[in-house]
């Protein structure tokens, strides 16, 4: 059981030897991807606020197949999914600016994707609500670890990320704070592949350019200093705010519309 919550900072090692080996266009409908993970060899993802509560169904190509309507859920700021073995869970965690106090996690049953649970939490730690433009409690970013749902917050005020913890049960949590990274930017997407023990992040400084930060065995055991390795996303100005690990070197990213006539993507990047 992890019972105290510690500040860890980690030496960056930072790498430009990143190849894109796969671009695919995807759907206009989608232009605000932000969350993707792989079911029946098929991708799901999502748009963030604006749109309804949907999940998007694309084959290997980026190519929209379906779109499942989660007629019991609500969009308010969709950030990310995670995935067992039975469900899908979508992140409603977006928090801007700091204001809301409805944050949830829906479980998706993948057997028919047509119900729910709503798994509901707060930060203990949050006593104001009022509105601010340099967040602490805004997060984009869910893995599934076991039994637990772990959360990456997007701590624009102080540009680290605060790790909690709710449990994979429906009910209303103060999630529980593990530990937090110094990371020197802001987390945006995660994932976490446990058969290979690697946590993989999507991160920014300012908006202009994105990285991917991997951290080899990864455990809620044992946060203690370990290396992390940064590396720049080979493209140009865009936003990335989900990822799907393929092995330990080759990752699926998804970015979102940044212009007029531009169209969001689907990329496979190897490090």
């Amino acid at each position: 059981m992890i019972r105290t919550a510690i500040l860890f900072t980690f030496a960056l090692q930072t790498i430009y030897a990143q190849q894109l080996l796969k671009d695919f266009k995807l759907p206009k409908i989608i232009n605000e991807t932000s969350g993707l993970e792989i079911w029946e060899n098929q991708f799901l993802t999502h748009n963030d606020s604006g749109d309804g509560p949907n999940i998007y169904f694309l084959n290997r190509s980026g190519e929209l197949l379906q779109t499942k309507f989660i007629s019991s859920a609500k969009n308010t700021d969709w950030e990310d999914l995670a995935m067992d073995a039975s469900f899908v869970y979508i992140a409603d965690i977006g928090n801007n600016f700091d204001t809301r106090k409805d944050l949830s996690i829906y479980k998706v049953p993948t057997k028919s994707f047509d119900s729910l649970e709503v798994i509901s939490f707060s930060y203990p730690e949050q006593r104001d609500f009022n509105f601010k433009m340099n967040s602490v409690y805004d997060a984009e970013a869910l893995v599934s670890i076991k039994d637990h749902l772990l959360i990456f917050t997007k701590n624009r005020a102080k540009k680290i990320t605060e790790l909690y913890l709710v449990p994979k049960t429906p009910g209303n949590y103060e999630a529980k704070k593990i530990g937090s990274l110094d990371l020197g930017v802001i987390v945006t997407g995660a994932d976490y592949n446990e058969k290979i023990n690697l946590l993989a992040l999507t991160a920014t400084v300012d908006f202009g350019e994105y990285y991917i930060l991997t951290i080899k065995n990864f455990s809620l055991q044992n946060l203690k200093k370990q290396k992390i390795t940064k590396t720049k996303i080979p493209i140009g100005k865009t936003q990335v705010e989900a990822i799907k690990i393929v092995s330990r070197k080759k990752f699926w990213i998804t970015t979102e519309d940044e212009s007029l006539n531009g169209l969001p993507r689907l990329m496979l990047v190897k490090l």
